[in-house]
């Protein structure tokens, strides 16, 4: 049970711990009331008690002095033949003792009878006899006995300062009950009154003030060892504590994402360019004896026999030697490339050059050229890098393909859009490895060669794909003008 109450939500934990208060504070305000009336109603009957002791008293001088009982025994049962007296005022039991604390009257003469003792009768009176032999003592006293149900109250009988006995009212604490339990009946109904109103009130405050705080748990909940790529947190935000930490939340989210973009493009920069070293040195090593191999066949062209099946074999084997230099080559970019800066023209030329690819296949080449300066890039590495994107993206259009080249103050920007099939999120990783068992078409070393490009120029390449869609942009920085 504790672990439950302890794991139950705050929307149902706030509307509980108000009705608990809320009942609370009625037990408290009614027992408050209980006690206070308690205390009214014994001082009334005390009050009222004192002044019939009084009255009591000085009737029974007379009859004390005479010794006339039977008067005495008359005039203690007067109140107990009074129709009009509230019966809660009126005292259980009434005794006259005398000076030696002996009953001299009483109105239960069958239980408490003349000239009896009674501490040995009732050992609740022996208080009462200690007070009435007390002759110095000529002031009521009220007796409240511990663990007593009776309350009693000790008038003195003087007459001309001399003490003749002692009065004793006794009252039952049973009297008070009644008022009591009609009191706490009318407290536990308005409790249950209130506790009707503040029910929806305490609900409808408990959603609204835990609403946002399960919202936020329910969002942490989703957060893993990675941060869900579509995750959408409605939380709430303000000033207060709850929406200030909604707004922390929602920024710590966006950081973590950024974080992870960061490492996983760090590892791919890393893994390919490790990749790369690795294509470098065997890139370096083939073209060595590669150049040799190619000289020697064409000195034996030259210099050798002219038979012509001896000189097919050496042209096939020619062909085939060159196409592996232009792979090797093609893994060998230097950014060191002397070249004019770009113009409007250079990027004009390379639409002209891929146009008629674009229609052999019957796509549709979208183009837009916002340079009209010429900028501080090598044009033969921009065109590179120009061709390869607009090659693959018509290689992968279906019907269309779009070029959007422009610059702003800090930066130049090269924008490649197809409609063909999207490239799926776990196949981005491997994207710009050279020989890809993505490449489609041709050895793959496009991207790679557009990659390595980018990153000796100081820039960096975005890919984004959707079904419908898959956008390649390439942004090199710019010199600022001094």
């Amino acid at each position: 049970m504790k672990h439950f109450l302890r794991d139950l939500s705050l929307r149902y934990k706030i509307p509980l711990r108000v009705l608990m208060l809320a009942s609370i504070t009625a037990f408290l305000v009614t027992a408050s009331i209980l006690f206070r009336v308690y205390d009214e109603t014994r001082n009334d009957l005390l009050r009222h008690a004192e002044s019939m002791g009084r009255v009591l008293a000085n009737t029974l001088v007379g009859p004390i002095t005479h010794d006339d009982v039977w008067r005495a025994y008359e005039i203690i049962n007067s109140p107990f033949q009074s129709g009009g007296q509230d019966q809660t005022q009126i005292a259980e039991t009434i005794l006259v003792l005398d000076t030696k604390g002996q009953i001299y009257a009483s109105t239960r003469p069958a239980q408490y009878p003349m000239l009896a003792d009674p501490g040995r009768i009732d050992p609740e009176y022996a208080a009462i006899s200690e007070i009435a032999t007390d002759r110095n003592d000529a002031k009521p006293a009220v007796i409240d006995l511990p663990n007593s149900s009776r309350l009693f109250v000790a008038i003195p009988v003087t007459s001309g300062g001399a003490r003749l006995g002692t009065l004793v009212m006794g009252y039952s604490k049973s009297l008070f009950m009644p008022r009591f339990i009609g009191i706490a009946q009318r407290a536990a109904l308005m409790t249950l009154l209130a506790l009707a109103v503040l029910l929806p009130i305490a609900w409808y405050w408990g959603n609204r003030m835990a609403g946002p705080l399960v919202r936020l748990a329910s969002c942490m909940d989703q957060i893993g060892p990675n941060v869900p790529e579509h995750l959408h947190c409605d939380l709430f935000e303000s000033h207060d504590e709850i929406g200030r930490a909604g707004a922390s939340f929602k920024r710590m989210l966006k950081e973590l994402k950024d974080k992870e973009r960061l490492e996983q493009e760090m590892m791919i920069s890393e893994r390919l360019a490790a990749v790369g070293r690795l294509s470098a040195g065997i890139a370096h090593e083939i073209n060595n004896p590669l150049g040799g191999m190619l000289n020697t066949i064409s000195t034996y062209k030259k210099h050798g026999s002219d038979d012509p099946r001896t000189l097919k074999t050496l042209s096939m084997l020619e062909r085939g030697l060159t196409q592996i230099k232009d792979t090797v080559a093609a893994l060998l970019v230097e950014a060191k490339v002397e070249s004019h800066p770009l113009s409007r023209r250079d990027i004009e030329d390379t639409r002209t050059l891929v146009a008629a690819e674009a229609a052999g296949k019957g796509v549709e080449l979208a183009w837009e050229n916002d340079i009209t300066t010429a900028l501080p890039l090598p044009s033969t590495l921009v065109r590179q890098i120009l061709i390869n994107l607009l090659l693959n993206a018509i290689r992968a259009a279906d019907k269309r393909v779009e070029c959007l080249v422009y610059r702003d103050s800090r930066s130049f920007t090269l924008a490649v859009k197809n409609d063909g099939a999207h490239i799926e999120e776990d196949d981005m990783p491997y994207l710009f490895e050279p020989f890809s068992r993505l490449s489609r078409n041709g050895h793959g070393l496009g991207l790679w060669v557009t990659y390595q490009i980018a990153r000796q120029l100081n820039g960096g390449i975005v890919v984004e794909s959707d079904p419908g869609e898959t956008r390649f942009a390439v942004t090199l920085p710019l010199q600022e003008e001094s």
